[in-house]
């Protein structure tokens, strides 16, 4: 049996240590990627079929609404009457402020008006499909869990 020098065995243990610490954390962000979830509601218009606010069913207060997630971020919800524009994104949670973490963030803002103003949240998507989204944003205040469905047109 071939006996190893302190050299050697050092020199292995590096490499074993290189290889190992490259494989699995390097991509561990990778498959958390926005790209899909952008491309997908950057096509068409999608409307609210499902609202609620701690337990409170409000997809009423969003009925008529098209909402276009445009370029530049640009969210826009119209109804032929009202116009209302926000701001929209997608991005990569590794803050640990819910869980997961390490998760993608589906951003809302808008100014105004009130009932629009309740949508402005940071919410975790847990269902994506080329016709449907659905989002939840649990409250880090009063602990109340919202959800919301966004359905393409």
């Amino acid at each position: 049996m071939k006996k190893f020098n302190v050299l050697q065995v050092v020199v292995i243990a590096f490499v074993i240590n290189i290889f190992f610490s490259c494989s699995s954390d390097s991509s561990s962000n990778n498959s958390v990627d926005p790209t899909p979830v952008i491309n997908t509601v950057n096509k068409g218009t999608w409307r609210i079929t499902f609202y609620e606010d701690s337990g409170v069913n409000e997809t009423t207060n969003f009925t008529g609404y098209n909402f276009t997630f445009g370029s530049n971020n640009v969210l826009t919800a119209a109804n032929g009457t009202n116009t209302y524009t926000g701001i929209w994104s997608v991005s990569i949670d590794n803050s640990g402020d819910d869980s997961p973490s390490s998760d993608l963030d589906f951003n809302i803002d808008f100014p105004s008006p009130p009932n629009f103003e309740e949508l402005s949240e940071d919410w975790n998507i847990i269902e994506k499909t080329d016709t449907k989204i659905k989002l939840v944003h649990v409250s880090g205040g009063n602990g109340g869990t919202d959800y919301i469905t966004f359905e393409k047109n």
